[in-house]
C-alpha cells in the first residue's frame, strides 16, 4: 500500500500545485512509482501533466482526477498500484477537502513569504487535526536573510503543526519548468537539485515516522 500526501491551502498562489507536482516527479527521480490527482477545479496539475506528456511522451507518473467526493474511492485504487500518491487540492478549506484530507498519510501545507498566507494556515490545520492528520508546512517563495521570511517563519513555528526544514527558494526555475510541464529537478544541475531532493527526503522520513 502506497503512502498518500495530500497538498492543502485555502489561499491561492501559495505554491500548492508547485509543491505537488515537483515532489510527485522528485519521488519519480529517486526510484518510486509515483501518481498524481488533481481534484481542483482550475485543473492546474491536469495542464501541467498534459503539457508534459505533449513534450515528452513518457511522463514518467500517472495521472488521475477525482471530484471531491471521489477521491476516497480513485485515492485506494491508485495507493495499492503506486508507491506514492500526491493529491492537489482545491485553495479553499471546508468540506470538500476533507476527503481529501482523510485519506491522507501526511497533510503538507505550502506557506508563501507572507503573513496574509500564514494566516490561511489555521483554517487548514484544524480539518487536518479534526481528521486525526499529522501537517507539515513547507515554505515556499522563501528569500533568506530577509526580515520578512525570518518573521513568518516565527509565526509558523507558534503553530500547532511542524515546517519542514526544507523551504522552497523564491527561484524563477520552478515558474518556467512549471510551464514547461517539468519539474525544477528536471532543469540543468543547480541549486534547486539539492533543494528538491532535500524536500523528498524529509517528507519520505516523516512518513516512514507516521506509518
Amino acid at each position: 500500500m502506497g503512502y498518500v500526501i495530500t497538498v492543502a491551502q485555502q489561499k491561492g498562489g501559495a505554491g500548492k500545485t508547485t509543491l505537488a507536482v515537483n515532489l510527485a516527479v522528485g519521488f519519480a527521480k529517486a526510484g518510486k512509482s509515483v501518481a498524481l490527482m488533481d481534484t481542483d477545479p482550475q485543473g492546474s496539475a491536469g495542464r501541467w501533466f498534459m503539457t508534459r506528456l505533449e513534450t515528452t511522451g513518457d511522463p514518467g507518473i500517472e495521472f488521475s482526477t477525482a471530484s471531491a467526493w471521489g477521491v476516497s474511492y480513485e485515492c485506494r485504487k491508485l495507493a495499492d498500484r503506486y508507491d506514492i500518491v500526491v493529491i492537489d487540492t482545491p485553495p479553499k478549506a471546508d468540506s470538500d477537502l476533507r476527503p481529501a484530507l482523510r485519506a491522507a498519510d501526511l497533510v503538507l501545507i505550502p506557506v508563501a513569504t507572507s503573513h496574509l498566507d500564514l494566516w490561511a494556515v489555521e483554517a487548514v490545520l484544524d480539518l487536518a487535526q479534526r481528521e486525526n492528520k499529522t501537517a507539515l508546512m513547507v515554505m515556499t517563495r522563501a528569500r533568506a536573510g530577509t526580515r520578512l521570511s525570518a518573521e513568518v517563519a516565527a509565526k509558523a513555528a507558534e503553530l500547532d503543526a511542524d515546517t519542514a526544514l526544507t523551504p522552497m527558494t523564491n527561484r524563477v526555475i520552478y515558474a518556467e519548468t512549471l510551464g514547461q510541464g517539468r519539474a525544477a529537478i528536471e532543469a540543468p544541475k543547480g541549486p534547486v537539485h539539492e533543494e528538491v531532493a532535500a524536500l523528498v527526503q524529509e517528507v519520505e522520513a516523516r512518513l516512514k515516522q507516521l506509518c
